[in-house]
């Protein structure tokens, strides 16, 4: 998740453009590894020939731009990449960190306007994710991230856009931004948080996003700006916005019970092949919602629960009533019992003792 890099993307496998500190880092460790095993320093590092050999073929791999090393800045590292690699033939990128460096908050304006620029460089580029960024670089929450709408106006023939982080939800609201007038090619959208502002999610859900199939959304918590409601998602609930979604992601919410609720009785519920309510919060009190749900559900293909806390028993219950309507559910990764899920009449206050896989 986003504990670890991405090793695949957009089905290709993830190949890291090195900075030009990090090959002398590789072979310094590598040499020490030797040494101490008593063997000879080796010349290169397998990530050296990893790297020259997707040059030969860079459309058959995803390319990582990180500065792992920070001996470059990200501008002059990407206009390097374009220097060395045939960018003409590159279908996916993923970004990484982009200047964390000593705990920096750095937005990823830069880097935007970097690639906008480059954009005649990457004709066949069709995926792209931006903030490939774990734990231990930066919290999710504190990943600034901008405006991101130029960014697909420069690239109108990109097909799968995924960002990692908001903004400055601390502050109650995020940089990101992703109002965009219309563009025509995007059939994936995803947006990964610790706490997603209602306010983004209505920038989305009325830009001109005509073939968008796959729309994903972590939710997480009001602590880190998560106040989302079904109210934001009306336009997608009614089944007005996004006519040719067919997979919708409800992720990491603290609130998964009232989601299910409001999916129960939406019209757009009808013509989703796909459901993925992972990540969250289910509990015992949420069951009878799952179970009254079945009906409304039983057309999916697929409904991913998993990451939740539903005792044994109701667990067992909902995987039968799901399995027996056809329907291919995971109810993995059960976080507990359940407990006895005693209601303090404060539903907010009780919220707080299940937590999303997600939050800072």
């Amino acid at each position: 998740m986003i504990r670890q890099h991405l090793t695949e993307y957009a089905e290709l496998p993830v190949v890291e453009f090195l900075d030009t500190g990090a090959e002398e880092s590789l072979l310094r460790s590598a040499a020490n590894r030797a040494r101490r095993a008593g063997e000879e320093p080796p010349a290169s590092t397998p990530h050296r020939g990893l790297m020259e050999a997707a040059k030969e073929e860079p459309g058959s791999v995803a390319w990582r731009l990180r500065l792992s090393s920070y001996s470059e800045e990200f501008v002059p590292y990407l206009a390097r990449f374009v220097e060395e690699v045939d960018t003409t033939r590159v279908r996916a990128l993923v970004i990484g960190d982009w200047g964390f460096e000593d705990g920096s908050d750095l937005s990823s304006r830069d880097l935007r306007d970097a690639l906008i620029g480059h954009a005649e460089a990457f004709p066949e580029l069709r995926s792209l994710f931006v903030g490939d960024v774990t734990f231990e670089e930066n919290e999710i929450s504190w990943i600034q991230q901008c405006d991101l709408a130029p960014l697909l106006a420069a690239y109108p023939r990109l097909e799968e856009l995924a960002v990692r982080g908001v903004g400055d939800t601390h502050s109650g609201g995020g940089t990101l931004s992703l109002n965009v007038p219309e563009h025509r090619a995007l059939r994936s959208l995803t947006v990964q948080s610790g706490g997603l502002p209602g306010r983004l999610v209505r920038e989305v859900l009325s830009s001109g996003l005509p073939a968008l199939e796959r729309l994903e959304l972590w939710l997480g918590v009001d602590h880190y700006g998560g106040d989302t409601t079904p109210e934001d998602l009306a336009p997608l609930l009614s089944g007005k916005a996004l006519p040719a979604l067919r997979h919708l992601g409800l992720r990491n919410s603290q609130r998964t019970g009232a989601w299910v609720r409001a999916l129960a009785e939406a019209p757009v519920t009808s013509r989703l092949s796909s459901l993925d309510l992972s990540l969250g919060s289910l509990r015992n009190r949420d069951t009878e919602h799952l179970l009254a749900a079945v009906p409304a559900f039983a057309h999916l293909e697929s409904l991913d629960l998993h990451h939740h806390y539903l005792g044994e028993e109701n667990t067992e219950r909902v995987r039968a009533a799901l399995t027996g309507a056809g329907v291919r559910v995971d109810l993995s990764d059960r976080k507990g019992d359940g407990g006895d899920d005693e209601d303090t009449g404060d539903e907010a206050e009780d919220d707080y003792d299940y937590y999303p896989a997600v939050g800072e």
